[in-house]
């Protein structure tokens, strides 16, 4: 029962900005969570930390250990990035559209609507009140949606939509003070971007880029102080600079001598001479512009040792330009939809683009021009899910038609199929692990090779289906669909790719179908009410039938096939016994699967008795306990043998989404309904994430939901990993991947007095190795398994296996399989298991049903192995060739 969160899966990027930490770590939002990808390692892990709503803008701090992320609700979470953890958190009162630390990381610029507030860094600070408002700028006449800051963290750069820049002294001066701003005019659209540019030898700022939504960029350069010389007498007969108002009090008319001093109000101490950057004399040297119209620029970014800068358009379109003289070095489109974040990396040879529309996130190396990252999301609903048999792969199938193949250990999408026509509605792998099948809407099942990445067979019908459910028997001979529309089951031989047979008798779509693992019986649950068992080999037709008060939503067997569970629409799981055709019992899940209340209900959640069904069933390995899943934020985990509820797990928190809430706020209730579904046509919708992407990201299909709302939280597929290790949910929020925590765990067996660590020590110090394992296996401490283990010579291995009692053989399997993924005594982990097969063999075979989720673990262990070792032998082949030759040469 110990799962927690891993990862998610089947969503890549959803909105907001991305950003890079250590040249080569790459964070993006995706929904309320946060993915950091390892663009070294091809690695991605989702944060366990959830926001109340969809992120907006995340910043990350110069070191890369901080991480700030502000939702659309204005909550705000300061988050330690390797504990990953929440430090502080506070709410603005103004939606952000831009947040960044400054280069020393003391501070932070915050843009709340018109304001840009200060705020002191928390750091590791321990207060009840981490937030320390330092400064706030409120200059801006509308809302602000560009900052940044000086490398010295001395002044502040920021756009907004009135059409200009501002350039702060984030410092007090002498008396307390405070600067007015510096004004860059003249855009005639706003201001997506604004940045210092620096001299390469002095390494100080002497441009300034600005840059708005109409496709235009301004370079201004800097001539000095009040364009006068310094030492001076009265004040200069220039000019301070073309359509700049006139500052009072901000010249001493001497020698331009001030004191700094912090944001605290005390001085630096000694007196300096120095310019000030905002009270200069700026010139706009160029205006340049992208020709992209009628395209608006929608992201922007400024590498200022490189000076270049990448731009993006909402065509899809993106450029990278060399400034100071805006030489175009790429202009490519990566789709045509709206690339809503660009950033560079640390050293400036990598570009991060994502596209919120599509779920797409690409990185990109401008020298090479080769693609580093390229990973996509599905578009809409993840449907159904599909685990390998040695649990290394993971298959979804969605609304999009499209089928993708993801490494559940590094999150990676490594292909994608796109040949189905509509919407994907089942998977199976067959038992080879090189082979996946899917079952569309589109009336075809097809079978993908996942070696060659191609589809190798197709199997069709006289006249057009729509299938929604898959199965194939152990053998791999039969494939067998289910129907939406005719309510048959078709039945083809995978080998010719002919159709067998047609299985008729079910009055309802047949949405649940699956072969029994120990017989050739087929078990298929419609809508009519009933679930019917077919001899598909011998062709007998229906062979029993259980019929139900309901309709029968889904079927599975339990791995030892002597169990038959089935849902129905009233929220019960009914328990079969398949052989003599029973009803074992029954557990009421109705109150357990219950969510919270959707905007369009009339009723409270307690009194609604819409959507409260499992439509996903799925048994553990071991067949003790099962999950379930349906429309509501909860998943529930069921103990089979006392029909109890173990543990509910609750896929998000994210308020973006219907459902999740079990309370309305009446507040925002009006005449014409609930607020948020109102749509509101004046909005802006050219920064951040809007609701009308959202909506179109999400999951909803055309017409699913009124008024554009918001996505409904739901499960449609449960699947666990053969090994017994994990689970995958195929949610609104994408694939959660949920795994058993590693932390030690205390659950001894068999104790007594004598039962302990310092036992196990003085039995390896008497050289008594088959005393000290089963001593180590009682305790179930693993850390003296594994030195148990290491402490038996090669020679005495068979020896010691066959003294172990078979009780505690799956703690040693286990212990095997641990040690396998990490230690490179890869042979002498191997010489246990074969020791262990020859001697347990028969056990093995009889208590199969006990021992599946160990030995699925060390046939996954041994099988990556095995891929890793065959992929270096093949890269270095002629190095082996050469090696063999020489020696035997010499």
């Amino acid at each position: 029962m110990n799962y927690r969160f891993q990862n998610l899966l089947g969503a890549s990027y959803r909105g907001g900005n991305a950003v890079v930490i250590d040249n080569t770590r790459l964070i993006s939002p995706v929904g309320n969570r946060v993915t950091i990808t390892d663009l070294l390692k091809s690695q991605t892990i989702t944060l366990p930390v959830q926001s109340s709503s969809n992120i907006r803008r995340i910043a990350a701090s110069p070191e890369g250990v901080f991480l700030l992320t502000v939702d659309e609700n204005n909550r705000c979470q300061f988050i330690n990035i390797p504990r990953r953890v929440v430090l502080h958190r506070i709410t603005f009162k103004h939606t952000v559209h831009a947040l960044a630390f400054s280069p020393d990381g003391k501070f932070i610029a915050v843009a709340t609507g018109k304001l840009v507030q200060i705020w002191r860094s928390p750091r590791f600070s321990k207060e009840v009140f981490a937030f320390e408002l330092v400064r706030t700028l409120a200059d801006c006449e509308e809302t602000v949606t560009a900052l940044d800051w000086d490398s010295d963290s001395r002044y502040l750069l920021v756009g907004s939509k009135d059409l200009t820049a501002r350039m702060f002294c984030v410092e007090k001066l002498k008396d307390g003070i405070l600067n007015k701003p510096f004004l860059f005019l003249g855009h005639r659209d706003t201001v997506m971007g604004c940045f210092f540019g620096y001299d390469n030898k002095s390494k100080k700022v002497n441009r300034v880029y600005t840059l708005a939504r109409d496709g235009y960029i301004f370079s201004w350069g800097y001539s000095g102080v009040d364009g006068r010389v310094d030492g001076a007498d009265g004040e200069s007969s220039e000019p301070l600079s073309p359509k700049t108002p006139e500052r009072d009090g901000e010249c001493d008319g001497q020698n331009n001598v001030k004191k700094r001093k912090d944001f605290d109000g005390k001085e630096d101490g000694l007196e300096e001479k120095e310019e000030y950057l905002h009270k200069g004399k700026w010139e706009l040297l160029r205006k340049d512009g992208f020709m992209q119209a009628p395209a608006k620029l929608s992201a922007c970014d400024y590498h200022r040792e490189l000076d270049m800068v990448v731009v993006g358009f909402s065509n899809g379109v993106f450029g990278l330009y060399q400034m100071p003289d805006f030489v175009c070095m790429h202009l490519l489109s990566i789709s045509r939809e709206k690339i809503t974040t660009a950033a560079f990396n640390g050293i400036g040879n990598w570009l991060t683009f994502g596209c919120a529309k599509l779920g797409q996130l690409l990185v990109w190396e401008w020298r090479s021009e080769s693609y580093v990252l390229k990973q996509q999301g599905h578009y809409f609903d993840v449907n159904c899910l599909a685990y390998s048999p040695d649990s290394q792969l993971l298959a979804t199938g969605a609304d999009d038609n499209k089928v993708k193949v993801w490494t559940v250990s590094s999150g990676f999408c490594f292909v994608t199929f796109s040949e189905h026509t509509n919407a994907v509605t089942a998977l199976h792998f067959m038992a080879n692990n090189h082979c996946l099948l899917s079952a569309s809407l589109d009336g075809t099942v097809r079978a993908w090779d996942l070696f060659r990445y191609r589809n190798f067979r197709t199997f069709t019908t006289p006249s057009s289906r729509q299938f929604v459910s898959l199965a194939a028997d152990q053998s791999g001979d039969v494939i067998c669909a289910g129907t939406l529309d005719s309510f048959e089951v078709f039945v083809w031989s995978m080998k010719t790719g002919r159709l067998l047979d047609v299985l008729s008798g079910h009055e309802g779509p047949v949405h649940g179908l699956m072969f029994s693992p120990t017989t050739d019986v087929l078990a298929s649950s419609s809508w009519d009410k009933t679930v019917r068992l077919w001899d598909v080999f011998k062709g007998k037709g229906a062979v029993e039938s259980f019929p139900h008060t309901h309709d029968v939503l889904t079927v599975v067997y339990r791995p030892d096939g002597r169990q038959l569970a089935s849902s129905t629409l009233d929220g019960q799981i009914h328990f079969w016994d398949p052989i003599d055709g029973v009803l074992m019992y029954t557990i009421e899940g109705r109150r357990d699967i219950s969510g919270g209340r959707l905007m369009t209900d009339r009723r409270s959640a307690a009194n609604s008795t819409a959507g409260k069904c499992f439509t996903t069933l799925c048994y553990s390995a071991d067949g003790s306990y099962i999950l379930a899943g349906g429309n509501s934020k909860f998943i529930c985990m069921y103990d089979v043998a006392d029909q109890v509820m173990l543990r509910r797990f609750q896929i998000t928190h994210n308020l973006s989404l219907d459902g999740v809430l079990d309370f309305l706020n009446s507040k925002r209730m009006t005449d014409a309904g609930p607020l948020d579904l109102i749509d509101d046509e004046d909005s802006d919708i050219e920064e951040g994430i809007d609701r009308q992407t959202q909506g179109k990201l999400a999951y909803d299909l055309p017409g699913s939901l009124p008024n554009h709302g918001r996505p409904i939280i739901r499960t449609k597929s449960l699947r666990i990993a053969p090994t017994g290790r994990s689970f995958a949910a195929a949610t609104t929020e994408g694939v959660l991947l949920y795994s058993v925590d590693d932390s030690f765990i205390f659950d001894p067996t068999d104790l007594d007095i004598d039962v302990t660590p310092e036992a196990v020590d003085e039995a390896l110090n008497e050289d008594q190795l088959n005393r000290a394992l089963i001593l180590s296996l009682r305790l179930n401490e693993d850390s003296l398994i594994k030195k148990c283990i290491f402490s038996v010579n090669p020679m005495d291995i068979p020896a010691v296996s066959s003294s172990i009692p078979y009780r505690y053989l799956q703690r040693l399997i286990d212990a095997l399989a641990d040690l396998l993924e990490s230690c490179p005594h890869v042979e002498f982990i191997l010489h246990w298991c074969q020791e262990l097969c020859k001697v347990h063999g028969n056990s093995i075979q009889q208590n199969s049903r006990n021992l599946l989720p160990a030995l699925k673990s060390l046939q996954k262990a041994i099988t990556r192995i095995h891929q890793d070792l065959a992929d270096t032998c093949s890269s270095n082949e002629y190095m082996l060739r050469y090696l063999c030759s020489s020696t035997t040469d010499s």
